[in-house]
């Protein structure tokens, strides 16, 4: 009844603003189109901007828009850990409930963090990567509603967002991709000094293209005079008009309090102050309204009804004249969902709250925390720990503020709220030693802690100490990317530690200090690492010497592979075993199968890993799984096994984008566009990688990304943007963490830059600091690609007076690689064959036999465009005898070298081939024979009798494999075979093929419709 009151003080006329409406419309046109909207709308304390968005949410739902509006809560200094999302998921879900429902389907137990009405949130796991999951299910959720349904979100008080809030808001900022939605949020300009933590996030979405900035200015005079007419029903006095603007200086919202104050016949009475000006119609309330009104300050940005009768101990209809009183006085408004009230506005909200005495607002606390303690059911259940906790605080009661402050954040780890769960872990920190002995003692380990266990106790009859208060806060502090407070807090335990033997306690900060160091580029983490080890050396088994033994195997599989490597997995995976650590254990085997394959156990190390992969999927232990999809096809990549390793990655973005794995995603389409590179497909190269630069929250993966464009464009002749490209990739790298994955490609890809622009110096430099640095074991498959680039560009150049000073030593230092360099694979066998053939042509050697071995053995591989190199190679060879048979053969290579590089667009490679077959007279396309062509369609393509069986089966749309089974070969050869046929059609892509055989009917369908 109250919220119908009439606002009098509030125009009923919509004053000015046509601009900013146009632009809000403009989006909202734009979004019903199909392209998400991001706008921020900033602007000082009162000036418009909840009015103009209740004025575009009008529009809006007149259009047939779906209106969700969310606000940041404030409770005293604390936000409410996404407040503004989960009022607008309600809002969302009141108004589509069937829709949000099918959107949420599978996911409810992750979107519940946000939304709890769906479903009760799983305890999950807390990981680096669990708030970015959240996060992509909630974009998700939002552009499938928005499939069907134009939906405006609109996100109020962004000043007052909590640190989660601000993460989750720019992650949909940055990552929108379809939907009729428009995401909008509204900040107080004003209030964003230097260091506010809204300040580094509204720089970051000013660099979005895609997010546009709405800044409300103030009102002129003449707007003014509409407002106060609007507000009086009449035109106002000029210079009336005057005074207000004068004193107003265009703020709306202090044009309606000037304008009422006036027309209530105090104008003159005002003081110039801020502050007298907000109270004076507070102070003009009855005692037992300003006292509601003081009360309602207190409680938050909106206090719920039932709550705020508990607290004013006032007879019912007292209270709700009192309210009534405050309604009608403009200062209080009905809250837009739900049975609460709060201020109009919050600049008189915060002045009724300065104005209150230090020992009045301790009381008022105590009363909202005793009330809301009696009686749970008077607010929200998400709000209610982190309100308890915040109204416990105020009330200087340690004794009560402890364990509810420890209860919030408990609730906030829940939801995945990192960034409030370390606030409220650093303010029981700071209440630990006032609170009372007994109640310390009384809280228990289980309760409020996940972390760190101590080895031996029982969590359930083990009191909570200090230290697990400091390890808890170390991990929410790296996991919401607050590393600088977690390296302080990691130092301090470890300092704390120095004055007693808990050596496993020790190790579990040293582990997190290495991922810290690690993050924050002040090292490779090794020195924690292995400070760690040796406190648990001779330890019993536990879960920290199992986790600590496995974080080590890990960080040598990357940086320094070997026997301790292998033996750390191995003991990793014994003492997780024993003490029942599942996750640990099969992490650690993931790592021990990468191992084995590194040390030539190729086919037990798959083995090992596919098994980790689908236990971890069917287990639902997605980090785990995540991490399978990175390195298990990037072990296939290294044998050379690619299309099975892209069959896997494609899988791995299905995974990792379902359950929002950022990282992991990153890197499997870092490892997609490696092996697509190595098919040939390189315009999904291209496509893969570029999702690595935009998915990586880690900039490891986006090196990784630009390395293989950097690849692709110096294949495809575009030297300088391989040079770009390195660059990048070079600096996403860094310097602090050097990673033999990482050295060696950009290795290699300097010195394919450098040959590529004639600096043979610089390639024999490149190739010298890397090989004096050290080859680690199991790195094979990039120092083959090193080694081969440098003899090629050796090769090349064979003929340069100035190539001659040094080529001795530096075709030595390449042989001697050579020979210590693994090539237990077929892809590394053959590379072997081609480095030795290439150290033969540029010592004045060559010869077609060399040349004729290598094709031959990457005849057996997937990887087209390295077998047109060295069929060219293999031709040059071919017509320096200059016979009949040896030219027929050369021009027959050449045909379909020159193929697979217009294929892939590999530019240097199609213009040295058309120049070979100049130089030789070769013609690069069949000359039609003079003899009468025979009977058979097929013979008169050139095709073998099994590349016309091999064709049938690709007209019929069998895949490689599937020819193979059939045909009992192997799918390497019907890969040759299909590549052959490509060339002799003179056509780019299997569906060309099929088209050609269909046309000239080469093969009748059979009764069941299958060509034969």
């Amino acid at each position: 009844m109250l919220g119908l009151v009439e606002n009098r003080s509030v125009s009923p006329v919509f004053v000015g603003r046509t601009e900013e409406l146009d632009a809000l419309n403009d989006a909202l046109a734009r979004a019903s189109a199909g392209e998400p909207q991001a706008l921020l709308i900033g602007g000082e304390a009162g000036v418009g901007k909840t009015r103009l968005v209740e004025e575009f949410a009008t529009a809006a739902g007149r259009q047939g828009a779906v209106v969700a509006l969310g606000g940041c809560v404030e409770i005293g200094a604390d936000g409410l850990p996404f407040a503004p999302f989960s009022s607008a998921l309600r809002a969302l879900r009141r108004e589509l409930p069937d829709q949000v429902a099918a959107a949420a389907a599978g996911q409810e137990e992750e979107l519940a963090r946000l939304l709890p009405e769906v479903c009760e949130a799983s305890p999950g796991r807390h990981d680096e990567e669990g708030m970015a999951r959240l996060f992509e299910l909630t974009a998700r959720l939002l552009e499938r509603v928005a499939a069907g349904h134009t939906v405006v979100v609109a996100l109020e008080d962004l000043h007052w967002a909590d640190a989660s809030t601000r993460h989750l808001l720019a992650y949909l900022f940055r990552t929108l991709r379809s939907g009729r939605l428009v995401v909008l949020a509204t900040y107080r300009a004003d209030d964003i000094h230097r260091r506010h933590p809204l300040r580094p996030l509204l720089a970051e979405l000013d660099r979005l293209r895609t997010v546009r900035r709405i800044e409300l200015r103030r009102f002129n005079r003449a707007e003014v005079g509409r407002q106060i007419a609007g507000i009086l029903a009449q035109e106002p006095d000029p210079a009336r008009v005057d005074a207000i603007f004068e004193r107003s200086d265009g703020n709306a919202f202090f044009v309606e309090e000037l304008a009422v104050a006036a027309h209530e016949g105090c104008c003159t009475g005002l003081t110039d102050t801020l502050r007298d000006l907000l109270l004076v119609r507070v102070e003009s309330l009855p005692e037992t309204a300003q006292r509601v009104v003081r009360i309602v300050a207190e409680g938050g940005s909106t206090v719920e009804y039932r709550l705020l009768a508990a607290v004013a101990r006032l007879a019912e209809d007292d209270l709700i004249e009192a309210l009534r009183a405050a309604v009608n006085a403009n200062i209080l408004i009905a809250a837009p969902a739900g049975d609460g009230y709060r201020f109009r506005h919050s600049l008189v909200r915060e002045a009724v709250g300065d104005d209150l005495l230090p020992g009045e607002r301790s009381r008022l606390n105590r009363r909202y925390a005793e009330a809301l303690q009696a009686d749970p059911t008077l607010v929200p259940a998400d709000e209610r720990a982190t309100r308890l906790a915040s109204y416990w605080y105020h009330a200087h009661d340690p004794a009560k503020a402890l364990p509810a402050v420890l209860d919030a954040s408990v609730a906030a780890r829940c939801r995945h709220a990192y960034s409030e769960q370390l606030g409220l872990l650093e303010r029981a920190m700071e209440l630990w030693d006032t609170a009372p002995e007994d109640v310390r003692e009384a809280l228990l380990l289980s309760d409020y802690t996940e972390v760190y266990a101590p080895c031996g106790c029982d969590p359930d009859t083990t009191p909570l100490r200090y230290l697990d208060l400091m390890a808890e806060a170390a991990a929410a502090g790296r996991l919401c990317g607050e590393r600088e407070r977690a390296l302080k807090i990691t130092k301090r335990a470890l300092h704390l530690l120095e004055e007693e033997h808990d050596p496993l306690r020790a190790a579990w900060f040293w582990t997190q200090r290495a991922v810290l160091v690690q993050s924050q580029g002040r090292g490779d983490g090794w020195k924690e690492l292995a400070t760690a080890q040796e406190l648990v050396r001779g330890l019993p088994p536990s879960e920290v010497h199992a986790e600590v033994l496995a974080q080590v195997a890990g960080w040598s599989m990357l940086r320094a592979p070997g026997p301790q490597a292998f033996a750390a997995a191995e003991r990793a995976v014994q003492y997780a075993r024993m003490v029942g650590a599942r996750e640990t254990e099969i992490n650690a085997r993931l790592t021990l199968g990468g191992l084995m394959v590194d040390a030539g156990d190729t086919e037990a190390g798959l083995a090992v890993m596919y098994e980790v992969k689908e236990r971890a999927v069917e287990d639902g232990v997605s980090r785990v799984a995540g991490r399978a999809y990175v390195n298990l096809p990037s072990e296939l990549e290294s044998v050379g096994r690619s299309a099975e390793a892209v069959a896997l990655l494609e899988e791995g973005v299905a995974h990792t984008r379902r359950f929002g794995l950022l990282n992991s995603e990153a890197w499997v389409w870092a490892n997609l566009s490696d092996s697509l590179y190595s098919l040939g497909r390189w315009d999904e190269t291209v496509e893969a990688a570029q999702n690595a630069l935009r998915r990586g929250q880690n900039t490891k993966p986006q090196g990784a990304g630009a390395l293989s464009l950097a690849q692709v464009a110096l294949a495809r002749g575009d030297t300088a943007e391989a040079a770009r490209r390195l660059a990048a990739a070079d600096g996403y790298f860094g310097t602090h963490d050097p990673m033999p994955q990482q050295s060696l490609p950009l290795a290699a890809l300097t010195v394919g830059v450098a040959a590529a622009e004639g600096r043979l110096l610089d390639v024999r430099a490149a190739l010298h600091r890397t090989l004096a640095a050290g080859i680690p074991p199991g790195t094979q498959r990039y120092v083959w690609s090193l080694l081969r680039g440098a003899a090629t560009a050796e090769a090349d150049a064979r003929s340069l007076p100035a190539a001659r000073q040094g080529r001795d030593e530096a075709l030595g230092r390449i042989a001697d690689a050579a020979r210590q360099t693994p090539a237990d694979a077929p892809v590394w066998l053959a590379h072997e064959q081609w480095v030795r053939a290439e150290l033969h042509r540029a010592a004045g050697r060559d010869t077609a036999d060399a040349w004729s071995d290598v094709v031959t053995a990457f005849e057996r591989l997937e990887r087209p465009y390295e077998l047109a190199l060295v069929r060219h190679r293999l031709a040059a060879a071919l017509l320096v005898t200059g016979g009949d048979d040896e030219r027929e053969r050369a021009a027959e290579l050449l045909r379909l070298a020159h193929a697979v590089a217009g294929h892939v667009g590999a530019r240097p490679l199609a213009d040295a081939v058309t120049l070979l077959a100049q130089r030789a007279r070769l013609p690069l396309t069949h000359v039609p024979d003079p003899r009468p062509a025979p009977a058979d369609p097929v013979e008169a393509l050139g095709l073998t009798s099994r590349e016309r069986d091999v064709l049938r089966l690709v007209s019929a749309g069998r895949t490689n494999r599937q020819i193979a089974e059939e045909l009992f070969i192997s799918p390497k050869t019907a890969s040759v075979h299909v590549s052959n046929i490509l060339a002799k059609l003179d056509v780019s892509g299997r569906g060309e093929a099929a088209a050609v055989a269909h046309r000239l009917g080469l093969f009748p369908a059979d009764p069941l419709g299958a060509p034969r």
